[in-house]
């Protein structure tokens, strides 16, 4: 189960998760996150909420890095546990996605 919560304010959307971001859950994500690069600039993922991420929803945020770089864009990860950092490092994730 995963919640998405979305502010927008201008060029800028912040898309807060909530639980877990799974094979369940991240086709929800890919279908919120990837539309979003057609108007907005500069996309933040907060994940202060997030429990978990599995290799689906690795995929999905490379999807997302991906387009954001392809539309001339930006797409940054923020409030990540230590826990979800260690799987980006282990990974190498963590290269390829922007971190704050």
């Amino acid at each position: 189960m995963m919640t998405i919560s979305k502010n927008k304010a201008g060029e800028k959307v912040v898309l807060s998760l909530e639980g877990r971001l799974d094979t369940t859950t991240a086709p929800q994500l890919q279908e919120q996150l990837i539309p979003e690069f057609d108007t907005a600039k500069y996309i933040q993922v907060d994940f202060k909420n997030l429990s978990y991420v599995s290799s689906a929803g690795l995929r999905v945020l490379l999807m997302g890095e991906k387009t954001a770089q392809a539309k001339g864009g930006k797409m940054t990860l923020v409030n990540v546990s230590a826990e979800i950092q260690e799987i980006f490092e282990m990974t190498g994730f963590s290269d390829v996605l922007t971190l704050e």
